[in-house]
């Protein structure tokens, strides 16, 4: 156990602080900072600060890295609270308090179980190291419904070593920002320039990477308009406001008819779908007539009482026209905890304003569903949150999937990074799996990304406008695509065979000696 004696000693306090300014400093490796050696140098100091110390300590420190990273890089989600929970102050920040408190954990099992595990020091921080973080990352994004947000991997979009995503995902470049953090870390400590050997070598390797061609340009472009309607949270499901808001899409779409595909953003129809057949049927013969197709997100309520999270297609989608529910439709899988779905429902809801916020009980379409139709195209969705999640987004791809299609809803983060950290993250699915991502949302940021993971076009949050933009397809699948995860898995089983064949040497040597 920690005792009163631990925190009275000035080093612990050094190491404290040090490690949560280190902390710190890895936001600035994200979107919208996009600085990304700053990760490399918070994680070197993470290392160099655990360095020696006992694995409570460690797991201390740890724990200090998560609260300086957590608190600067997700305190945006106390904007949803603030506006939208119906809390007072004080016990909003308690509970982004506790949000940030529960992630600092992941980092402070990193510490506790890098000491804890004996090793020599570059077993310790080459192999081991590497291994821990990406399963206990991996645990992040699984456990509560998961929340893989910041994996260390984002941070790296517009660095060299973004190369390894088409090959390994986005972990696979944080297993590479993490082996190239612990071999500075070990030069540092044994002065020796042989260490940085390992950070050489995958430097190399993401050169070499980045020149390869792993999916091919079909040669065709889609124009595409996507509309940004940018209405206020608080207005859009006021029963005023739905004539409103449809006619101003309907008014914006109108003078994109020309477009290949117009697509609307999240639940950009205020109202369920079963309750406008007559208004849906009416835009998806315009739609038709002007040889087009529409997507939009609307949300809808089952015979049984299940409320869904939808997308569909209108006009030039395959069908012979609309017919409630559309038969071009994509229901949203991973659901976010509280803005979607409340767990323990009947404890929590009648405790405060926070549990209850509007569209907070949606049922869970299934995992993997078909692409939608888009005039010919086929079009992987992720709604929101989902396209957070790289195997989900993997899954929904086949070998005739063109795009992967976006749709979300920011206006909940107002002018926070959160958004920016968003688009980052579509911007990786984009590049791991060498598909374009179209990213429509109500107030920002709405962008088009290409298969590269650069952003070709992008219109500024809170406006009312429509991006229109051409965009390539592309043929082929990614080794990300084809494989997932597989070879990171393999690297911790490898690496941990090695790391027991080493120790067992180890200590046959050691008997050997004491032979003697």
């Amino acid at each position: 156990m920690l005792n009163v004696q631990t925190f009275k000693r000035p080093q612990v306090f050094k190491r404290i602080f040090g490690a949560a300014f280190s902390g710190a400093l890895a936001t600035l490796a994200f979107a919208p900072y996009s600085f990304w050696p700053a990760m490399l140098v918070s994680l070197v100091l993470l290392f160099l600060l655990i360095h020696k110390q006992s694995p409570k300590r460690a797991a201390l420190i740890g724990f200090s890295w998560g609260l300086g990273q957590f608190s600067t890089g997700i305190g945006w989600v106390y904007v949803v609270i603030e506006q939208f929970g119906g809390l007072p102050t004080a016990v909003g920040l308690i509970l982004i308090g506790l949000l940030v408190t529960y992630l600092a954990l992941f980092p402070a099992l990193f510490g506790y179980l890098l000491k804890r595990i004996q090793l020599p020091l570059a077993q310790s921080y080459l192999l081991l190291a590497p291994s821990l973080w990406l399963l206990i990352d991996w645990f992040r994004g699984w456990f509560l419904t998961g929340f893989p947000w910041l994996w260390p991997g984002y941070s790296q979009i517009d660095s060299p070593l973004a190369a390894f995503a088409p090959m390994f995902g986005v972990q696979g470049i944080t297993l590479a920002v993490v082996v190239i953090a612990a071999s500075i870390t070990l030069t540092l400590l044994s002065r020796k320039a042989t260490m940085l050997l390992p950070a050489l070598v995958v430097a190399v390797v993401a050169v070499v990477s980045g020149q390869m061609q792993w999916v091919q340009e079909t040669g065709k472009t889609v124009d595409v308009a996507m509309v940004q309607g940018n209405v206020p949270q608080e207005l859009k499901w006021l029963p005023s406001q739905r004539w409103p808001t449809l006619l101003s899409y309907q008014d914006m779409t109108r003078q994109n008819w020309d477009a290949d595909i117009v697509i609307w953003p999240e639940a950009a129809i205020p109202a369920l779908e079963r309750d406008l057949p007559d208004f849906l049927a009416r835009l998806d013969a315009a739609a038709r007539n002007n040889d087009s197709a529409i997507i939009a997100g609307v949300l809808d309520q089952n015979p049984q009482g299940q409320f869904y999270n939808n997308v569909i297609t209108l006009g030039d989608n395959g069908t012979e026209g609309y017919h409630y529910p559309a038969s071009e439709s994509y229901s949203k899988h991973h659901l976010l905890v509280f803005g979607e779905f409340v767990p323990f429902a009947d404890i929590l809801r009648p405790l405060a304003p926070l549990f209850n916020l509007p569209m907070s009980s949606f049922s869970r379409g299934d995992y993997t569903q078909q692409n939608i139709d888009a005039k010919g195209y086929q079009l992987a969705p992720a709604i929101c949150y989902e396209i957070a999640f790289s195997d989900q987004v993997r899954h929904s791809l086949t070998p005739d999937s063109d795009f992967i299609l976006t749709l979300s809803n920011d206006t909940w983060f107002g002018t926070s990074i959160g958004p920016h950290q968003h688009l980052e993250i579509a911007q990786m699915r984009a590049l791991e799996n060498g598909k374009p991502v179209l990213r429509a949302t109500n107030t920002g940021l709405t962008a088009a990304i290409d298969y590269k993971g650069q952003i070709i076009a992008k219109i500024p949050q809170f406006e009312t406008v429509v991006l229109r933009t051409d965009i390539a397809t592309t043929n082929g699948q990614t080794p990300y695509t084809r494989f997932g995860d597989w070879p990171l898995y393999l690297w911790i089983v490898l690496s941990g065979i090695a790391l027991l064949l080493m120790r067992r040497t180890q200590q046959s040597t050691t008997v050997g000696e004491s032979q003697k």
